[in-house]
């Protein structure tokens, strides 16, 4: 969906075969709007803002893998947990909410949520807020998915509100996480962009945990793969396959990886 979302979907609407969302936040929005008839102001995606989210930006050039790889909430793999502390994999929670929810870009806000107990809301035209809210815990919307329309029953109660008090939320610093905004602006672009962000990530994530570049090194590297890729507007699926190549030799000359 990050690469090709406009492909996915319309093979989907296509063959009538619908794509149920197993990410929490996607699961939390799908969630919400079960039922409802009327149309979204908006989508709220929620992040719990890394492993790094207290660390000072100046202090960012100078992280380690170590460092990064402690997400404070999760578990999951190096490289996810490694776009979770950059804010990449939340821009790509955006691109692929734009597609599977058929939602303009500006229609989608990210907001910081350090409990990650509210995993995502949705807004109607009333001012309606619904939030789908559970304990940090992968097998909730997998199971979700897997069995809908129904859900998995549990031996026991696996979450209390009564444990988590006080539940906050803050506007994400767009200079520190400057992915955000390059992922908003992959969607603006449309084509190839996204493709080109993904594969240029990936080097680029790879590099960082092997010790070959600074963790500031990652964005960077994606932005510069963005000013020099070829940018093809309505991409074919060879499209798509010759900017993911291009896309991740631009950002291994940027890191001088050769």
């Amino acid at each position: 969906l990050v690469v090709a979302g406009e492909t996915v979907m319309r093979l989907a609407e296509q063959y009538r075969v619908p794509i149920l969302p197993i990410d929490s936040e996607h699961s939390a929005i799908f969630q919400c709007l079960i039922g409802e008839r009327s149309a979204l102001r908006r989508l709220i995606v929620t992040c719990s803002g890394g492993s790094l989210r207290d660390l000072p930006i100046e202090a960012l050039k100078d992280v380690t893998p170590e460092q990064a790889l402690k997400h404070p909430q999760w578990t999951m793999g190096a490289k996810i947990t490694i776009d979770s502390s950059t804010l990449v994999n939340k821009g790509f929670e955006v691109i692929e909410a734009r597609w599977l929810f058929d939602i303009e870009p500006s229609k989608i806000k990210v907001v910081i949520h350090p409990q990650s107990i509210v995993h995502s809301m949705v807004e109607f035209t009333d001012g309606s807020v619904k939030a789908q809210l559970g304990s940090a815990d992968m097998h909730t919307p997998i199971s979700y998915a897997l069995l809908y329309p129904d859900r998995a029953r549990e031996p026991m109660e696996q979450f209390s509100i009564l444990d988590y008090p006080t539940l906050t939320f803050a506007a994400p610093d767009r200079v520190k996480y400057p992915a955000l905004d390059i992922a908003y602006e992959c969607l603006e672009r449309g084509g190839t962009a996204a493709c080109t962000m993904n594969g240029s990530n990936e080097v680029a994530v790879a590099a960082f945990l092997a010790g070959k570049c600074r963790f500031t090194d990652i964005t960077a590297s994606i932005e510069y793969a963005l000013s020099k890729a070829k940018f093809v507007a309505q991409p074919t699926l060879k499209d798509y396959e010759a900017s993911n190549d291009e896309s991740r030799a631009l950002a291994a000359e940027y890191l001088k990886l050769k």
